[in-house]
């Protein structure tokens, strides 16, 4: 999976299914109803799983201080 950092302030809500978010060291297995909130991280996203995964990304224009 490709790495990618924004410095937007990012929300994601998963909606169905289930997705590992990959940051540099560590890796978090996220399910329908989980939200992530996360402000100028690498990341990466992998879905592992036989079902598809939907997930809602609200994307606020931000500078990281």
């Amino acid at each position: 999976p490709f790495m990618h950092r924004t410095d937007s302030l990012d929300y994601a809500v998963v909606l169905t299914g289930e997705i590992y978010m990959m940051m540099d060291e560590d890796e978090y297995l996220v399910k329908a109803g989980d939200v992530i909130v996360q402000q100028g991280t690498n990341h990466a996203w992998s879905n592992r799983g036989t079902e598809p995964c939907q997930i809602a990304f609200i994307l606020i224009d931000a500078e990281k201080d």
